[in-house]
Protein backbone atom coordinates (compact mmCIF):
# COMPACT_ATOMS: atom_id res chain seq x y z
CA UNK A 1 0.00 0.00 0.00
CA UNK A 2 1.31 3.47 -0.78
CA UNK A 3 1.34 6.59 1.35
CA UNK A 4 -2.12 8.48 1.30
CA UNK A 5 -1.90 11.95 1.50
CA UNK A 6 -4.87 12.01 3.69
CA UNK A 7 -3.50 9.88 6.04
CA UNK A 8 -0.45 12.01 6.27
CA UNK A 9 -1.80 15.11 6.70
CA UNK A 10 -4.56 14.16 9.46
CA UNK A 11 -1.89 11.96 11.41
CA UNK A 12 0.63 15.33 11.17
CA UNK A 13 -2.49 17.48 12.42
CA UNK A 14 -2.95 15.08 15.22
CA UNK A 15 0.44 15.12 16.42
CA UNK A 16 0.52 19.18 16.71
CA UNK A 17 -2.82 18.51 18.75
CA UNK A 18 -0.97 16.09 21.13
CA UNK A 19 1.80 18.48 21.05
CA UNK A 20 -0.24 21.12 23.29
CA UNK A 21 -1.50 18.73 25.48
CA UNK A 22 2.32 19.28 27.38
CA UNK A 23 1.75 23.34 28.02
CA UNK A 24 -1.92 22.64 28.42
CA UNK A 25 -1.21 20.02 31.59
CA UNK A 26 1.37 22.66 32.51
CA UNK A 27 -1.84 25.10 33.01
CA UNK A 28 -4.11 22.88 34.20
CA UNK A 29 -1.50 21.24 37.34
CA UNK A 30 0.00 25.40 37.90
CA UNK A 31 -3.37 26.56 38.54
CA UNK A 32 -4.21 23.54 40.94
CA UNK A 33 -1.03 24.55 43.10
CA UNK A 34 -0.01 27.25 44.68
CA UNK A 35 1.08 30.27 43.74
CA UNK A 36 4.75 29.78 44.67
CA UNK A 37 5.20 26.95 42.34
CA UNK A 38 3.28 28.37 39.33
CA UNK A 39 5.99 28.95 37.22
CA UNK A 40 8.05 25.74 38.11
CA UNK A 41 4.79 23.41 37.45
CA UNK A 42 4.33 24.76 34.02
CA UNK A 43 8.37 24.75 33.11
CA UNK A 44 8.80 21.71 34.10
CA UNK A 45 6.49 20.69 31.67
CA UNK A 46 8.28 21.92 28.69
CA UNK A 47 11.31 20.74 30.25
CA UNK A 48 10.00 17.42 30.15
CA UNK A 49 8.73 18.02 26.64
CA UNK A 50 12.18 19.19 25.31
CA UNK A 51 14.25 16.12 27.33
CA UNK A 52 12.24 13.37 26.28
CA UNK A 53 11.97 14.68 22.72
CA UNK A 54 15.82 13.82 22.38
CA UNK A 55 15.89 10.55 24.14
CA UNK A 56 13.15 9.78 22.14
CA UNK A 57 15.44 10.34 18.98
CA UNK A 58 18.00 9.42 20.08
CA UNK A 59 17.91 5.86 22.06
CA UNK A 60 13.69 5.64 23.26
CA UNK A 61 12.20 4.91 19.98
CA UNK A 62 14.52 1.92 18.93
CA UNK A 63 13.75 0.78 22.53
CA UNK A 64 10.32 1.06 21.85
CA UNK A 65 9.43 0.49 18.60
CA UNK A 66 12.72 -1.37 16.75
CA UNK A 67 12.03 -4.94 15.43
CA UNK A 68 12.57 -7.90 16.05
CA UNK A 69 12.63 -7.30 19.97
CA UNK A 70 14.37 -9.20 22.44
CA UNK A 71 12.58 -11.83 23.90
CA UNK A 72 9.10 -9.63 23.67
CA UNK A 73 10.68 -7.32 26.18
CA UNK A 74 12.54 -4.20 24.51
CA UNK A 75 13.13 -3.50 21.08
CA UNK A 76 16.77 -3.27 19.26
CA UNK A 77 19.18 -1.04 18.95
CA UNK A 78 19.01 -0.62 15.01
CA UNK A 79 17.23 2.62 15.26
CA UNK A 80 19.32 4.90 17.20
CA UNK A 81 19.69 8.61 16.61
CA UNK A 82 16.94 7.84 14.00
CA UNK A 83 18.78 5.24 12.05
CA UNK A 84 17.14 3.70 8.91
CA UNK A 85 13.81 6.34 10.32
CA UNK A 86 13.02 8.29 6.97
CA UNK A 87 9.99 9.45 4.64
CA UNK A 88 9.25 5.30 3.87
CA UNK A 89 6.30 3.56 6.00
CA UNK A 90 6.84 0.85 8.35
CA UNK A 91 3.96 -1.19 7.80
CA UNK A 92 4.33 -2.95 11.03
CA UNK A 93 2.46 0.40 12.57
CA UNK A 94 1.18 2.16 9.23
CA UNK A 95 1.65 1.08 5.65
CA UNK A 96 0.11 4.86 4.92
CA UNK A 97 2.20 7.31 6.62
CA UNK A 98 6.41 7.83 6.60
CA UNK A 99 7.74 6.12 9.17
CA UNK A 100 9.58 9.20 10.31
CA UNK A 101 5.75 11.04 10.95
CA UNK A 102 4.76 7.69 13.09
CA UNK A 103 7.83 8.35 14.92
CA UNK A 104 6.80 12.01 15.89
CA UNK A 105 3.49 11.21 16.98
CA UNK A 106 4.67 8.61 19.37
CA UNK A 107 6.92 11.16 20.72
CA UNK A 108 4.46 13.35 21.82
CA UNK A 109 2.89 10.24 23.88
CA UNK A 110 6.28 9.60 25.43
CA UNK A 111 6.90 13.41 26.28
CA UNK A 112 2.96 13.59 28.05
CA UNK A 113 3.57 10.29 30.27
CA UNK A 114 6.51 11.58 32.66
CA UNK A 115 4.81 15.43 32.81
CA UNK A 116 2.06 13.81 34.54
CA UNK A 117 3.83 12.22 37.64
CA UNK A 118 4.69 15.69 38.64
CA UNK A 119 1.68 15.93 40.05
CA UNK A 120 2.04 13.71 42.33
CA UNK A 121 5.11 16.37 44.39
CA UNK A 122 4.55 19.10 42.97
CA UNK A 123 6.49 22.20 44.97
CA UNK A 124 8.82 19.85 46.85
CA UNK A 125 10.88 18.57 44.33
CA UNK A 126 14.26 19.10 43.10
CA UNK A 127 14.98 20.29 39.54
CA UNK A 128 18.36 18.55 38.72
CA UNK A 129 17.50 14.78 40.53
CA UNK A 130 13.69 15.20 39.18
CA UNK A 131 15.64 16.03 35.39
CA UNK A 132 17.44 12.53 36.29
CA UNK A 133 14.40 10.70 37.06
CA UNK A 134 12.76 11.68 33.58
CA UNK A 135 15.41 10.56 31.35
CA UNK A 136 16.12 7.06 33.37
CA UNK A 137 11.99 6.42 34.02
CA UNK A 138 11.18 7.25 30.39
CA UNK A 139 14.30 4.64 29.42
CA UNK A 140 14.13 1.74 31.65
CA UNK A 141 9.92 2.46 32.32
CA UNK A 142 8.15 3.75 29.52
CA UNK A 143 10.36 2.26 26.44
CA UNK A 144 9.48 -1.13 28.01
CA UNK A 145 5.88 -0.85 28.44
CA UNK A 146 5.64 0.96 25.05
CA UNK A 147 6.81 -1.96 23.54
CA UNK A 148 4.90 -4.59 25.41
CA UNK A 149 1.51 -3.31 24.20
CA UNK A 150 2.36 -1.52 21.30
CA UNK A 151 5.15 -3.37 19.29
CA UNK A 152 3.99 -6.29 17.15
CA UNK A 153 6.48 -8.21 19.05
CA UNK A 154 5.55 -7.61 22.75
CA UNK A 155 4.47 -10.43 24.88
CA UNK A 156 1.41 -8.10 26.03
CA UNK A 157 0.66 -7.70 22.41
CA UNK A 158 1.04 -11.01 21.42
CA UNK A 159 -1.32 -11.84 24.67
CA UNK A 160 -3.92 -9.76 22.81
CA UNK A 161 -3.73 -7.27 25.34
CA UNK A 162 -5.52 -4.07 23.14
CA UNK A 163 -4.52 -0.19 24.27
CA UNK A 164 -5.93 1.96 21.59
CA UNK A 165 -4.34 5.66 22.60
CA UNK A 166 -2.35 4.54 25.76
CA UNK A 167 -4.72 3.78 29.10
CA UNK A 168 -2.19 1.62 30.28
CA UNK A 169 1.33 3.30 28.35
CA UNK A 170 0.56 6.41 29.58
CA UNK A 171 -2.01 6.68 32.19
CA UNK A 172 -1.60 3.50 34.19
CA UNK A 173 2.07 3.79 34.30
CA UNK A 174 1.78 7.57 34.87
CA UNK A 175 -0.54 7.16 37.72
CA UNK A 176 1.17 4.06 39.33
CA UNK A 177 4.64 5.77 39.24
CA UNK A 178 2.88 8.93 40.96
CA UNK A 179 2.14 6.82 44.23
CA UNK A 180 5.88 5.98 43.76
CA UNK A 181 7.40 9.16 44.06
CA UNK A 182 4.98 10.37 46.14
CA UNK A 183 6.38 7.86 48.70
CA UNK A 184 9.96 8.16 48.23
CA UNK A 185 10.06 11.60 48.37
CA UNK A 186 7.39 12.03 51.29
CA UNK A 187 4.59 14.22 52.22
CA UNK A 188 5.06 18.07 51.68
CA UNK A 189 4.82 20.58 54.88
CA UNK A 190 1.82 22.18 54.00
CA UNK A 191 0.14 18.68 53.78
CA UNK A 192 -3.38 18.35 56.18
CA UNK A 193 -3.61 22.20 55.43
CA UNK A 194 -6.73 23.51 53.70
CA UNK A 195 -4.85 24.52 50.08
CA UNK A 196 -6.81 26.09 47.29
CA UNK A 197 -5.64 26.42 43.56
CA UNK A 198 -3.83 29.15 42.98
CA UNK A 199 -5.91 30.04 39.57
CA UNK A 200 -8.85 28.42 38.78
CA UNK A 201 -9.29 29.67 35.07
CA UNK A 202 -5.62 28.41 34.54
CA UNK A 203 -7.12 25.01 35.56
CA UNK A 204 -10.21 25.27 33.18
CA UNK A 205 -8.08 26.70 30.49
CA UNK A 206 -5.58 23.82 30.67
CA UNK A 207 -8.71 21.38 31.06
CA UNK A 208 -9.98 22.76 27.49
CA UNK A 209 -6.81 22.70 25.81
CA UNK A 210 -6.06 18.86 26.76
CA UNK A 211 -9.98 18.17 26.14
CA UNK A 212 -9.28 19.66 22.79
CA UNK A 213 -5.62 18.32 21.83
CA UNK A 214 -7.09 15.01 23.25
CA UNK A 215 -9.06 14.60 20.23
CA UNK A 216 -5.74 13.98 18.10
CA UNK A 217 -3.91 11.76 21.38
CA UNK A 218 -6.79 9.36 20.40
CA UNK A 219 -8.03 9.99 16.98
CA UNK A 220 -4.35 10.11 15.18
CA UNK A 221 -3.92 6.41 17.32
CA UNK A 222 -5.92 5.41 14.03
CA UNK A 223 -2.97 5.91 12.21
CA UNK A 224 -5.33 7.07 9.35
CA UNK A 225 -8.66 9.34 8.07
CA UNK A 226 -10.52 6.73 8.60
CA UNK A 227 -14.13 5.73 10.31
CA UNK A 228 -11.92 4.51 13.53
CA UNK A 229 -10.80 7.88 13.89
CA UNK A 230 -14.03 9.35 13.74
CA UNK A 231 -15.32 7.02 16.05
CA UNK A 232 -12.59 7.94 18.37
CA UNK A 233 -13.10 11.62 18.23
CA UNK A 234 -16.60 10.76 18.90
CA UNK A 235 -15.79 8.77 22.06
CA UNK A 236 -13.46 11.34 23.04
CA UNK A 237 -15.85 13.62 23.37
CA UNK A 238 -18.98 12.06 24.91
CA UNK A 239 -16.62 10.49 27.26
CA UNK A 240 -14.47 13.78 28.30
CA UNK A 241 -18.58 15.15 28.90
CA UNK A 242 -19.96 11.88 31.08
CA UNK A 243 -16.75 12.64 33.23
CA UNK A 244 -17.20 16.25 33.86
CA UNK A 245 -21.30 15.57 34.60
CA UNK A 246 -20.91 12.92 36.96
CA UNK A 247 -18.18 15.06 39.44
CA UNK A 248 -20.41 18.27 39.32
CA UNK A 249 -23.18 15.94 40.03
CA UNK A 250 -21.06 14.44 42.94
CA UNK A 251 -20.41 17.91 44.03
CA UNK A 252 -23.71 18.40 44.45
CA UNK A 253 -25.12 15.41 46.03
CA UNK A 254 -22.31 15.82 48.71
CA UNK A 255 -21.15 19.10 48.98
CA UNK A 256 -23.87 21.34 48.40
CA UNK A 257 -23.11 22.91 45.01
CA UNK A 258 -21.28 22.13 41.98
CA UNK A 259 -17.02 23.08 41.84
CA UNK A 260 -15.48 24.75 38.62
CA UNK A 261 -12.29 22.51 39.47
CA UNK A 262 -14.29 19.36 40.11
CA UNK A 263 -16.07 19.42 36.62
CA UNK A 264 -12.50 20.34 34.60
CA UNK A 265 -10.98 17.25 36.91
CA UNK A 266 -13.88 15.29 35.91
CA UNK A 267 -13.96 15.52 32.63
CA UNK A 268 -9.93 14.81 32.58
CA UNK A 269 -10.64 11.34 34.17
CA UNK A 270 -13.01 10.60 31.77
CA UNK A 271 -10.59 11.38 28.90
CA UNK A 272 -8.18 9.38 30.28
CA UNK A 273 -10.49 6.52 30.82
CA UNK A 274 -11.57 6.21 27.34
CA UNK A 275 -8.07 6.59 25.84
CA UNK A 276 -7.83 2.66 25.40
CA UNK A 277 -11.32 2.37 24.62
CA UNK A 278 -12.02 5.31 21.75
CA UNK A 279 -11.05 3.58 18.65
CA UNK A 280 -12.48 0.09 19.95
CA UNK A 281 -16.12 0.80 21.63
CA UNK A 282 -19.28 2.18 20.64
CA UNK A 283 -20.55 5.48 21.77
CA UNK A 284 -22.71 4.28 24.21
CA UNK A 285 -20.11 2.67 25.51
CA UNK A 286 -18.01 6.20 25.91
CA UNK A 287 -20.24 7.21 27.63
CA UNK A 288 -20.76 4.60 30.52
CA UNK A 289 -16.77 4.58 30.55
CA UNK A 290 -17.30 8.36 31.40
CA UNK A 291 -19.65 8.20 33.77
CA UNK A 292 -18.22 5.48 35.47
CA UNK A 293 -14.62 7.33 35.80
CA UNK A 294 -15.96 10.29 36.97
CA UNK A 295 -17.58 8.91 40.26
CA UNK A 296 -14.70 6.16 40.63
CA UNK A 297 -11.79 9.03 40.29
CA UNK A 298 -13.83 11.35 42.71
CA UNK A 299 -14.05 8.75 45.51
CA UNK A 300 -10.54 6.85 45.29
CA UNK A 301 -9.44 11.16 45.42
CA UNK A 302 -11.72 11.29 48.55
CA UNK A 303 -10.29 8.47 49.89
CA UNK A 304 -6.78 9.51 49.21
CA UNK A 305 -7.34 12.43 51.26
CA UNK A 306 -7.78 10.86 54.23
CA UNK A 307 -5.05 8.93 53.96
CA UNK A 308 -0.81 9.97 54.89
CA UNK A 309 -0.39 9.74 51.04
CA UNK A 310 0.24 13.19 49.56
CA UNK A 311 0.13 12.67 46.09
CA UNK A 312 -0.70 16.15 45.49
CA UNK A 313 -2.77 16.95 42.28
CA UNK A 314 -4.19 13.24 42.58
CA UNK A 315 -2.65 11.56 39.64
CA UNK A 316 -3.20 8.63 40.44
CA UNK A 317 -6.93 9.02 41.21
CA UNK A 318 -7.32 10.89 37.76
CA UNK A 319 -4.70 9.10 35.68
CA UNK A 320 -4.16 5.67 37.21
CA UNK A 321 -7.68 4.84 38.39
CA UNK A 322 -9.04 6.07 34.88
CA UNK A 323 -6.28 4.64 32.49
CA UNK A 324 -7.22 1.06 34.66
CA UNK A 325 -10.86 1.59 34.61
CA UNK A 326 -10.54 2.13 30.77
CA UNK A 327 -8.19 -1.02 29.87
CA UNK A 328 -10.49 -3.24 31.83
CA UNK A 329 -13.91 -1.27 30.17
CA UNK A 330 -12.49 -2.07 26.84
CA UNK A 331 -12.40 -5.87 27.22
CA UNK A 332 -16.24 -5.73 27.75
CA UNK A 333 -17.41 -2.77 25.34
CA UNK A 334 -14.59 -3.88 22.54
CA UNK A 335 -16.53 -4.56 18.75
CA UNK A 336 -15.12 -5.57 15.78
CA UNK A 337 -18.14 -3.57 14.80
CA UNK A 338 -16.53 -0.65 15.25
CA UNK A 339 -12.76 -1.58 14.48
CA UNK A 340 -12.30 -4.29 12.52
CA UNK A 341 -8.87 -4.88 13.34
CA UNK A 342 -9.96 -5.00 17.13
CA UNK A 343 -11.44 -8.16 19.01
CA UNK A 344 -14.87 -8.76 20.70
CA UNK A 345 -15.19 -7.97 23.81
CA UNK A 346 -17.43 -9.68 26.97
CA UNK A 347 -20.17 -7.65 26.15
CA UNK A 348 -20.07 -9.44 22.59
CA UNK A 349 -19.15 -12.71 24.15
CA UNK A 350 -15.42 -12.76 24.05
CA UNK A 351 -14.54 -13.74 27.75
CA UNK A 352 -10.75 -14.16 26.84
CA UNK A 353 -10.29 -10.65 25.63
CA UNK A 354 -11.36 -9.39 29.27
CA UNK A 355 -9.41 -11.76 31.29
CA UNK A 356 -6.34 -10.68 29.07
CA UNK A 357 -7.04 -6.83 29.55
CA UNK A 358 -7.03 -7.81 33.40
CA UNK A 359 -3.20 -9.46 33.05
CA UNK A 360 -2.13 -6.19 31.41
CA UNK A 361 -3.85 -3.92 34.23
CA UNK A 362 -1.56 -6.12 36.52
CA UNK A 363 1.74 -6.29 34.57
CA UNK A 364 2.06 -2.57 33.97
CA UNK A 365 0.87 -1.11 37.68
CA UNK A 366 3.39 -3.81 39.05
CA UNK A 367 5.93 -2.90 36.31
CA UNK A 368 5.90 1.31 36.65
CA UNK A 369 5.26 1.08 40.51
CA UNK A 370 8.71 -1.19 41.21
CA UNK A 371 10.81 0.34 38.60
CA UNK A 372 9.71 4.01 39.63
CA UNK A 373 10.60 3.25 43.23
CA UNK A 374 13.40 1.39 42.61
CA UNK A 375 14.90 4.42 40.33
CA UNK A 376 13.47 7.22 42.65
CA UNK A 377 15.63 4.97 45.49
CA UNK A 378 18.74 5.33 43.66
CA UNK A 379 18.34 8.68 42.81
CA UNK A 380 17.59 9.92 46.11
CA UNK A 381 20.66 8.35 47.23
CA UNK A 382 22.98 10.07 45.19
CA UNK A 383 20.93 13.37 44.56
CA UNK A 384 18.49 14.23 47.28
CA UNK A 385 14.82 14.46 45.64
CA UNK A 386 13.18 16.58 48.00
CA UNK A 387 14.14 20.56 48.04
CA UNK A 388 15.40 21.37 51.56
CA UNK A 389 12.74 23.22 54.12
CA UNK A 390 13.52 26.37 53.75
CA UNK A 391 13.29 26.30 49.47
CA UNK A 392 10.34 24.68 49.89
CA UNK A 393 8.77 27.39 52.34
CA UNK A 394 9.67 30.03 49.78
CA UNK A 395 8.31 28.18 46.20
CA UNK A 396 10.18 26.55 43.82
CA UNK A 397 9.84 29.38 41.82
CA UNK A 398 12.40 31.89 43.39
CA UNK A 399 14.29 28.63 44.84
CA UNK A 400 14.82 26.89 41.52
CA UNK A 401 14.09 29.89 38.92
CA UNK A 402 14.46 33.07 41.04
CA UNK A 403 11.45 34.51 39.03
CA UNK A 404 8.05 34.87 40.58
CA UNK A 405 4.43 34.06 39.17
CA UNK A 406 2.59 37.82 40.04
CA UNK A 407 4.14 40.68 41.05
CA UNK A 408 1.67 40.82 43.77
CA UNK A 409 3.95 37.92 46.06
CA UNK A 410 6.56 38.56 47.51
CA UNK A 411 9.76 36.00 47.83
CA UNK A 412 7.85 33.77 49.47
CA UNK A 413 5.17 33.39 47.34
CA UNK A 414 2.89 34.64 49.69
CA UNK A 415 0.31 37.72 48.94
CA UNK A 416 2.14 40.96 48.91
CA UNK A 417 0.80 44.15 51.07
CA UNK A 418 -1.48 46.16 49.22
CA UNK A 419 0.49 48.76 47.61
CA UNK A 420 -0.84 52.42 48.52
CA UNK A 421 -2.68 54.55 45.89
CA UNK A 422 -1.03 57.23 44.20
CA UNK A 423 -1.64 60.69 45.58
CA UNK A 424 -1.86 62.52 42.34
CA UNK A 425 -1.69 66.30 43.29
CA UNK A 426 -3.43 69.16 41.44
CA UNK A 427 -0.87 71.71 40.22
Amino acid sequence: MALNSGDIAWVATATALVMIMTPALGFFYGGLVGRKNLIATIVECLMIFSIVSLVWALWGYSLAFGTPSIDGFIGNFQNLGLNNIGAGANALYSATIPELLYFAFQLKFAAITPALIIGAFAGRARLKPLLVFIVLWTTLVYCPIAMWVWNPGGWLHQLGVIDFAGGLVVHTSAGVSAVAAALVIGRGMDFGKETRPNNVPYVILGTALLWFGWFGFNGGSALAANSVAVYAIVNTNLAAAAGGVAWMLLDWINKGRPSAVGMAVGAVCGLAAVTPASGYVPPYAAILIGLAAGIACNYVASWRARTRLDDSLDVFAAHGVGGMLGTVATGLFAATAINAAGPNGLVYGNVHQFLVQLVGVAAVASFAFVGSYVLLRVINRFMPLRAPPAEEERGLDVSEFGEQAYATTDEGGNRAPPVAALELSVP
